[in-house]
This record gives C-alpha cells, sequence and structure tokens, in this order.
C-alpha cells in the first residue's frame, strides 16, 4: 500500500460507485477485467494509466484483483493530486462479499 493513500472496503468502494460519488478505476488488465468486473467502474489498466487521463471531477477508488496494483496506481494518481483511496482486498474481496461481477453486457462474471 501507498503510504498516503487510504484504503476502504469493497462494501464501501461499492457504496460510493453506485451513487456516483466516487469513480471506481480498475487497473487490472484486459482478460482480468473481460472475464468479470464491477458494473459502475471504469477500466484503465495499470501497465497502460495515464495519471493526467484519470478525470479529476470527483473522488477515485482504485481497485484491481488483491490491492497491489491499486495501490500502485493510487499513489501515482495522488501524487498528481488526485484525491484517491484504495480498495482493499480488491476483487478477491468485492466477489467474497457478493457484490455484482459482471461482464459484457451486464451477464454475471468471475474474478480471475
Amino acid at each position: 500500500m501507498h503510504p498516503s493513500v487510504p484504503e476502504v472496503s469493497a462494501v464501501e468502494a461499492h457504496r460510493r460507485g453506485s451513487t456516483g460519488e466516487a469513480l471506481l478505476l480498475d487497473v487490472r488488465e484486459d482478460d482480468e477485467w473481460a472475464a468479470g468486473h464491477a458494473e459502475a467502474a471504469v477500466h484503465a489498466p495499470l501497465s497502460r494509466l495515464d495519471p493526467a487521463g484519470v478525470p479529476a471531477d470527483r473522488p477515485v477508488v482504485a481497485l484491481c484483483r488483491v490491492g497491489s496494483r491499486s495501490a500502485m496506481a493510487a499513489g501515482a494518481l495522488a501524487a498528481r493530486g488526485v484525491q484517491v483511496v484504495n480498495m482493499s482486498g480488491g476483487m478477491l474481496a468485492w466477489e467474497a462479499v457478493g457484490l455484482p461481477v459482471v461482464r459484457g453486457a451486464g451477464e454475471p462474471g468471475q474474478v480471475l
């Protein structure tokens, strides 16, 4: 975890994303995203992430599979002045608490 970036639970991330309070930014790679993601999330793989291209109109919740890549992304975003938190436990934690994972046009997905 980046020392200056706070963390939130999957349940809190879901609440913030579903109400529009925050942008859910999924930094997993293309195959992981295609298999399943949070419905409200925006995809920006860490390998191609441009912090300057992340909308700054609202806070960001960074997420990945377990929380490590998203912590790196959150650190980079925080360094550019973006209000950002990292979702602890990543999509595995999201799935574990029963939050919806979708793919394609909204059909059920899975976390890789």
